[in-house]
């Protein structure tokens, strides 16, 4: 780039729980600007993990399922495409932090939208516990960007 890069934002914390990362993630969620309806589907998400699980274990916290949920859908490594000498290889790299964190959100948000419960709460929770169980599309995700990886592995000296 000619100029220099832009800075980065800071990104307020969620009114809930004080937590960027929640912030971060209903910002992917948002559509149309609707900022209040998606931390309405957000908050509601959790309270709904809340009740579903407080059967099982009464000191369940929402925000701990999510954040394991996320933790358990974020990359390590992913595969680029590089063009050497008229073909094109899959190259492993390692995935930036933010990258990480954006990719896992993004997947998440996806796979809850293509669910078949009735509203995008619904939807959201059963995603997040799927997901923190290690189960659930996500998951299967970032499985198979890892077996991409790991297959490809022979043109890791490709990198760039």
């Amino acid at each position: 780039m000619r100029k220099h890069k832009p800075k980065k934002r800071d990104i307020l914390p969620d009114p809930k729980f004080g937590d960027t990362v929640v912030t971060k993630f209903v910002n992917n969620l948002m559509y149309s600007g609707k900022k209040s309806l998606a931390y309405e589907i957000f908050y509601g998400a959790l309270d709904r993990i809340e009740d579903k699980m407080k059967k099982d274990d009464p000191s369940v916290n929402g925000l701990e399922i999510f954040k394991k949920a996320l933790a358990n859908v974020t990359p390590g490594v992913e595969v680029k495409s590089r063009r050497v000498g008229g073909a094109t290889f899959q190259v492993p790299t390692e995935v930036r932090p933010e990258r990480k964190m954006a990719l896992g959100m993004k997947w998440l948000i996806n796979f809850s939208r293509r669910r078949n419960e009735r509203n995008m709460t619904d939807r959201l929770a059963a995603e997040f516990m799927a997901a923190a169980k290690g189960e659930g599309a996500a998951v299967k995700r970032k499985d198979d960007t890892h077996r991409m990886a790991e297959a490809n592995k022979a043109f890791s000296h490709f990198r760039f």
